[in-house]
């Protein structure tokens, strides 16, 4: 493993601790990270499989940390994460396969419909209203973990808001379903992670500065979040959800 020089080294930990810092809460941290690390010259697919182990460092942190907070609903992730794990694994492997650039004018209009909504709802998703799963819900619930597990190990963008938004439909509030969101996105990097590695696309000189960096970022975003509530998470979900788009729409005409 090649040793970066101080500069590069300094730049990674910067971005990397920004990216997690606010994938902590609401997802889009690759926002920040991919940009980065395609700017120290790394090829595309390469990238991704970086970004992805290094994702996993900082995913882990903010899951801890939720955890122990008791914001995570422990009978439920119990029986999602496996699921979105491997839906995330499916996705990797696919991704190998077939182009993921086709999805990209159908994730627009997707976040679209999840901003409208979440302006709309001015108190959703300050109280919780959550009840527990029938039986169909938790159902449907599956079907979503691993469709998003699966978008995740195959595209990835807007992966945490549209969990977040998922846990919101079912009644948490902004904080829980940030939470739980965290949860299931820690399980379909973890997937990613691990397939990435073993294929040979990650950049372990990259990976682990970045890594080391997005723990910290992650400790201290899951904190804030904490200690602020969902008055925090809501705007702050609010403006990446914007920020997700207008990447995609700028990808999508350029």
């Amino acid at each position: 493993m090649e040793l970066l020089d101080v500069n590069t080294l300094a730049f990674l930990v910067f971005f990397g601790f920004m990216a997690a810092f606010i994938d902590s809460v609401v997802g889009g941290g690759g926002l920040i990270s991919i940009p980065a690390l395609m700017w120290t010259g790394l090829p595309p697919l390469t990238v991704l499989g970086t970004n992805k182990v290094a994702a996993v460092m900082g995913a882990f942190t903010s899951f801890v940390t939720f955890v122990r907070s008791g914001k995570v609903d422990g009978w439920l992730i119990r029986r999602l994460f496996p699921i979105s794990l491997i839906g995330s694994g499916v996705g990797v492997v696919t991704v190998r396969l077939i182009p993921s650039e086709f999805l990209r004018p159908l994730v627009v209009v997707m976040l679209v419909l999840v901003l409208i909504y979440s302006i709309c709802k001015k108190d959703w998703g300050k109280e919780s209203t959550y009840q527990g799963m029938s039986a169909k819900l938790l159902a449907l619930s599956c079907l979503v973990a691993f469709t998003f597990g699966f978008y995740d190990g195959f595209f990835g963008p807007g992966t945490g808001s549209f969990l977040l938004f998922a846990f919101l439909m079912v009644g948490f509030d902004f904080l829980g379903a940030a939470a739980n969101a965290r949860a299931l996105n820690f399980a379909s990097n973890i997937s990613a992670a691990v397939l990435f590695s073993y294929f040979g696309i990650v950049d372990f000189a990259h990976a682990i500065p970045m890594g080391l960096a997005m723990i910290v970022g992650a400790w201290c975003g899951a904190h804030v979040a904490l200690s602020k509530g969902a008055g925090y998470v809501r705007p702050l979900f609010i403006v990446m959800t914007t920020v997700l788009i207008g990447k995609q729409l700028f990808e999508l005409f350029k």
